[in-house]
């Protein structure tokens, strides 16, 4: 099943959340986190429109079940399997990484839900912010941000400017009736064993696409939608790709008949 867990109030990864501050932080450093354990466990990451043109280059990309539906690149065909993270916690080689991941352990939140602003937080379970002889420096001798959080700051801001875009793609996504639950049949079986099915996320129905009147089409076409609709078909052909990897792997998901019909 392909889903966006967290704890209630903070998206996935982050346990806790706490605002960067020159005061109390003044003197910490960053360690930047040199393995990815912590995705050893996450089959599937949020990703925004703006990755879809290099993420369908590694990952299917699907869409979540339930309300407030997001994009999702597919790292496993089931829960708890990562194929792109070794048993050691490195991530493969060459393999994009979401930025998603690439903020983590930072986070633009209101500190308050009056607030206007979004404060530069983070997590400080992972460890990679403290009391360090190494590592970036976070504020200089002035109390003013050092290098490493004007990157992070930026970097967070134009995440959140690609998750209003993201948010508005599945707006009108939805607006389409394109969206539908998903069903992937991979037949990689040579011993005439039934094929296993991955299902437990969304898709778009691509018949309901070729139907669309033209005006429709014409209007997807000028707005974006339908490049991003067509990078997250062809991505799914990557699916045997993770299945395959599994297989290697000895993480195959549980068999599950396939629908009748």
């Amino acid at each position: 099943m392909a889903s966006a867990p967290g704890l209630p109030g903070l998206p996935m990864l982050y346990k806790d959340l706490v605002p960067l501050s020159s005061q109390d932080n003044r003197t910490w450093k960053l360690r930047p986190m040199e393995k990815l354990e912590i995705l050893k466990g996450v089959h599937a990451l949020p990703i925004t429109t703006d990755e879809f043109p290099i993420a369908q280059r590694f990952f299917p990309i699907v869409f979540s079940t339930g309300p407030d539906s997001v994009p999702l690149a597919l790292m496993g065909l089931n829960e708890g399997v990562n194929v792109f993270v070794d048993e050691e916690g490195n991530w493969k080689p060459g393999t994009y990484l979401p930025a998603f991941m690439r903020r983590y352990p930072f986070l633009l939140a209101r500190l308050t839900q009056d607030a206007e602003e979004l404060s530069l937080c983070f997590d400080p379970t992972p460890g990679m912010l403290g009391e360090f002889e190494d590592g970036g420096r976070l504020f200089n001798d002035d109390g003013e941000p050092d290098q490493v959080v004007k990157e992070m700051l930026s970097f967070c801001e134009q995440f959140e400017f690609a998750a209003q875009r993201t948010t508005a793609f599945m707006k009108d996504l939805e607006e389409t009736g394109l969206l539908e639950d998903g069903e992937l049949t991979i037949g990689l079986q040579q011993d005439g064993s039934q094929p296993y099915v991955y299902r437990g996320f969304r898709m778009i129905n691509e018949q309901k696409l070729r139907d669309l009147r033209g005006d429709q089409l014409r209007k997807m076409q000028q707005n974006g939608m339908l490049t991003l609709i067509y990078a997250h078909l062809f991505s799914l052909g990557l699916t045997s790709e993770i299945f395959g990897r599994q297989a290697e792997q000895g993480k195959l998901p549980p068999q599950t008949p396939a629908a009748n019909g």
